[in-house]
């Protein structure tokens, strides 16, 4: 993965900037000596690595400005970082770039149950957003799985999505204002506590720029009241190609379900050696998660379960029980985690239309064939989600390469039946070169003429979603500058 060589001229100045950050941030919030700056090298797209310049960690919106009026003054690229769970090199540094990240940012502002809403800053983990409310009886909706780890800022950045998301839409859905400071250390407030600001929609711009365009260091969000109960049902088939077909159907119904979850016979098997949650051995297996009163749950099972026998299932597992619901949901949590016991592998995200999943799936099966590396499926059918999971041995001389390009077939194939690159994870470093097959070169100038009005000086989380040489003119600009 080419990256744009370093400015010699801002790695010899690293002492004056360590200073100068050193006076607007505690000591301990700036991170410069090598052997430290190595834990920021990467994110979960661990194939790829760039120690940085240095690293701040700066504890307010004040000092967020502050760092960026520095880094603007001395032309210094700021690469964003939330809690670099990106699986698609999305805070990757670059060698002469401050990573920024937001880990200290965790406070609950505000928390409005009468007008549905929570202000929190963006270093807050997701699942803690839940955290935060459920005591109330609310829950933040958009459920990526290393909602554990992930940050806010990294789900705002990449409009992160989630297994429930299929009911409640992703972030943009539920992002109601930001605190976003511009690269120039600009405070700037955009939406807040309410639907549909007046005004040009600048917070649908900001939602999923990946750091192109600001700081978001607060976000108020939408929360939700819990429903009164949910109940999954397991559902096995004899093949990837009929499970895609009950999906396709089940969405044509007029249904709509909370999640409905795909994992193949490769992703199953993994899970059941690593979390043991009694999944049936079977081609592909589908989790369907309904929720609503007692009486709603039972009508909507009632025609999903009917679809579903229409297309000859090995095995269909209702729950009856939360301790049942959470055996169901067991190995679908675990999956990812399961998958990396046994080999190291690149996770994809490309989305497509829920009727071309069949086509889809078949077409990865025989890509597999052909670049003689496995893959295990594990994704957000009911949304088009898909999450292939590429086999290959990071130890072994071109294995990452055919990986990449085995990757690249499948993201174009996404492309080709009418989806997109990317749904929940972002384009980053992974799918930057991929745009052009999406995009025309007008489309990707209109993009750029975006980042000129937020970042003329093109400082902010460089060599990311813009192809290098589409974006070269910006970035030689921007030097000579």
């Amino acid at each position: 993965m080419e990256m744009p060589s370093p400015d010699p001229r801002i790695i010899a100045k690293k002492s004056r900037l360590v200073s100068l950050l050193q006076g607007v941030l505690p000591d301990e919030a700036v991170i410069h000596e090598p052997h430290e700056t190595r834990a920021y090298e990467c994110d979960a797209l661990t194939a790829y690595k760039c120690p940085p310049l240095c690293v701040v960690l700066p504890g307010s919106t004040e000092e967020v400005a502050a760092v960026m009026r520095i880094c603007h003054a001395e032309g210094v690229p700021v690469v964003p970082r939330g809690a670099g769970t990106s699986l698609a090199g999305g805070s990757l540094p670059t060698a002469d770039s401050v990573v920024l990240g937001v880990s200290r940012l965790t406070d609950v502002l505000e928390a409005d149950y009468r007008n549905r809403v929570i202000r929190v800053q963006t270093g807050r983990t997701n699942l803690s957003v839940t955290g935060a409310v459920e005591e109330n009886d609310f829950f933040y909706a958009p459920d990526p799985s290393s909602q554990l780890a992930c940050a806010i800022a990294g789900n705002i950045g990449m409009n992160s999505g989630g297994a429930h998301c299929l009911k409640y839409g992703v972030t943009t859905n539920n992002l109601l204002g930001v605190t976003m400071v511009l690269a120039d250390g600009t405070v700037t407030q955009v939406g807040g506590a309410y639907m549909d600001a007046p005004g040009l929609d600048l917070l649908g711009v900001i939602c999923g720029s990946e750091g192109q365009l600001g700081i978001v260091t607060e976000a108020t969000l939408r929360i939700l009241h819990k429903p009164e109960g949910a109940r999954p049902v397991l559902m096995g088939f004899d093949s990837d190609e009929v499970a895609g077909e009950c999906v396709s159907d089940i969405i044509k119904a007029g249904v709509l379900p909370v999640a409905i979850e795909f994992m193949d016979r490769p992703c199953i098997e993994a899970t059941e050696d690593f979390a043991k949650a009694g999944y049936p051995m079977c081609e592909a297996l589908l989790i369907v998660e309904v929720e609503g009163s007692p009486a709603e749950i039972d009508e909507q099972l009632a025609v999903i379960l009917e679809i579903a026998r229409r297309h000859d299932p090995v095995e269909l597992r209702e729950s009856k029980s939360p301790e049942e619901s959470a055996a169901i949901w067991l190995g679908r949590k675990a999956a990812f985690g399961a998958m990396g016991q046994i080999n190291d592998y690149m996770c994809l995200d490309g989305t497509i239309p829920v009727s071309a999943l069949p086509l889809v799936l078949k077409r990865i099966n025989e890509l597999s064939r052909h670049y003689g590396l496995d893959v295990a499926n594990v994704f957000h059918a009911g949304d088009g989600n898909m999450h292939p999971l590429i086999l290959f041995d990071a130890n072994k001389p071109g294995d990452l390469e055919l990986c990449e390009a085995f990757g690249a077939d499948i993201l174009k194939l996404c492309v080709e039946v009418g989806g997109c690159l990317t749904g929940e994870h972002g384009v980053g470093i992974e799918k930057r070169d991929l745009m052009l097959d999406q995009y025309d070169p007008a489309d990707l100038e209109a993009q750029m003429w975006v980042k000129d009005v937020f970042d003329p000086n093109w400082l902010l989380n460089p060599a990311k979603v813009f192809p290098l040489r589409v974006s070269a003119g910006r970035r030689e600009a921007s030097r000579a500058a």
